[in-house]
């Protein structure tokens, strides 16, 4: 007779990810015939831009796909490099980047190297879900900060100097443009929070991955401020390259080791032919802009189309592709609203409680990385639906 299962591992039981549960809701109903509007996940509507698929056609024709330095291909680290210094007119060593299966590896890579179990990091509320399921897996403790619309909605140096002084800090993670909200750090206050984490021995991470996405403001990069910083940056949101599953950290060079070491062992290295891929992401500019104009328009539209249904409370849209928009008009409850929402509305949307535990039923957030044709198709049919 066998014995009975082990029970699951006491650092799986994390929260779920709750845009990816309504997305399996509305693939559920698609199937079923059903005309589901997706506004759940932060995925670009379109492909990949032409540059990119014709160079993994190029590297398929070509052959052999392998495996590459754990750090990833050296003329995609320099290419990066490169774009530092266009971008931002900075000069990061090559030696100092690595290439990753996408930015959720490197948060895994970031938080295994820069922290001990136990170490706590401060993280924003309302933020990315994501961040809090994988630093709670491994054994860190999560200290979510509270912002407001005084700050807007941003972690000052004094907010983050008074969280040290109960309980000594190890790390903060920052993003900026931000996940729920689409809101974006000053340069200036970016820079400020930055400075303090370095004199109060706090390691800062960045999340960079809605850089090239702005509508109003500049998003400055944290390595501008310092080089102690762990940027982490992806090819999935400006790039279009969500299912190539690749992205890039720049690393302290007292990390870039440690790193390497962990890489090699997690996952070898980044797919290689994402990784050729990504090459020519940087040449597809034309294209991406035209893409970043579509979200445009949608952004422009949704703010005028929202408030005169109702959602008229909504966070600061800087960047990104996101509105996070309070529901108290309609509900309490904003998984009840959004369940409703999906069955009788044909539209997903994720409720707020992925991004905040205490204030996220009161919101919902809207992505509108689709086509505009369906964003307005969406708001016509928000409307109707409470009218």
């Amino acid at each position: 007779m066998l014995p009975p299962d082990r029970s699951p591992s006491r650092r799986s039981d994390v929260s779920p990810f709750i845009a990816m549960d309504v997305m399996s809701a509305a693939f559920d109903r698609i199937a079923k015939g059903e005309r589901i509007i997706r506004m759940e996940i932060g995925e670009p509507g379109a492909s990949a831009p032409k540059p990119v698929l014709d160079a993994a056609r190029a590297a398929l024709d070509a052959g052999r796909i392998g495996y590459t330095e754990a750090l990833g291909s050296r003329a995609l680290r320099q290419r990066i490099a490169q774009y530092y210094a266009d971008t931002h007119g900075i000069e990061v060593p090559a030696s100092r980047i690595a290439i990753t299966t996408g930015s959720s590896a490197g948060f895994n890579l970031a938080f295994l190297a820069a922290f001990d179990a136990g170490d706590r990091v401060a993280i924003a509320s309302p933020g990315y879900p994501a961040y809090r399921n994988i630093l709670g897996a491994l054994g860190l403790e999560v200290v979510e900060i509270e912002t407001s619309a005084e700050t807007r909605h941003a972690i000052t140096p004094e907010m983050l100097e008074r969280v040290h002084a109960e309980k000594p800090l190890a790390g903060i993670l920052i993003a900026s443009p931000g996940n729920p909200t689409g809101t974006m750090m000053t340069p200036d206050a970016l820079a400020a929070l930055i400075r303090a984490s370095d004199e109060l021995g706090i390691r800062f991470i960045s999340d960079e991955i809605y850089h090239g996405l702005v509508y109003d403001g500049v998003a400055e990069t944290a390595l501008k401020t310092s080089d102690r910083a762990i940027v982490i940056n992806s090819f999935s949101k400006y790039y279009c390259m969500t299912g190539w599953r690749i992205g890039w950290m720049v690393l302290p060079e007292i990390l870039v080791r440690p790193i390497e070491r962990i890489a090699q062992s997690l996952y070898i290295s980044a797919p290689d032919l994402s990784q050729r891929a990504a090459l020519a992401a940087f040449d597809a500019t034309d294209e991406l802009e035209i893409i970043k104009a579509g979200y445009a328009a949608n952004r422009k539209l949704l703010l005028e189309k929202l408030p005169k249904i109702g959602f008229d409370d909504y966070f600061p849209v800087d960047g990104a592709f996101y509105i996070y928009a309070s529901v108290r008009r309609f509900s309490n409850d904003s998984a009840d609203f959004a369940q409703k929402m999906l069955a009788e509305a044909g539209i997903s949307a994720t409720p707020g409680a992925d991004f905040d535990r205490i204030h996220g039923p009161a919101h919902i957030r809207f992505s509108f990385a689709g086509a505009t044709t369906e964003i307005a198709e969406a708001a016509e049919r928000l409307e109707n639906w409470l009218a």
